[in-house]
């Protein structure tokens, strides 16, 4: 197993950069010939909805599926497929962004009954309490 940062993905996701978008096409050609997974960790994909909706201006729509399409192509292992899948799930019925449901998520498989936040768009989704 190999491990990718975001900006790997993202080149080969937004191909922006020709020479940057075969280099990350030829590592995970090769990776895939040789049978090998990519890791993909939970800052990654919260780094790949950043740069997609802040950089690239891609809408909540687009973001998912970017996400999706990485969590189902089994070249790529995540460092917690369930975590991943559950926080894309309430990702895409709620205002919030994917990172803060990766939060809710990966809170909720360590043990937390709930987690507190400031966050309004977090406001009424279950696993989460708003403080006020």
């Amino acid at each position: 197993m190999i491990s990718l940062d975001s900006n790997i993905l993202l080149r080969a996701l937004v191909q922006d950069d020709p020479d940057q978008t075969q280099l990350a096409e030829d590592l995970l050609r090769d990776a895939a010939e040789r049978g090998e997974t990519c890791l993909i960790t939970h800052p990654v994909l919260c780094e790949i909805e950043w740069v997609l909706g802040s950089v690239y201006k891609a809408g909540k729509a687009e973001i998912l599926a970017a996400i999706q399409r990485l969590a189902r192509n089994p070249l790529f292992e995540l460092e917690d497929r369930a975590v991943v899948q559950r926080a894309l799930d309430s990702y895409a019925t709620s205002p919030a962004d994917f990172s803060d449901h990766l939060i809710g998520s990966t809170s909720e498989a360590h043990g937390a009954r709930t987690t507190y936040t400031f966050d309004r768009a977090l406001r009424n989704q279950e696993g989460f309490v708003f403080l006020s």
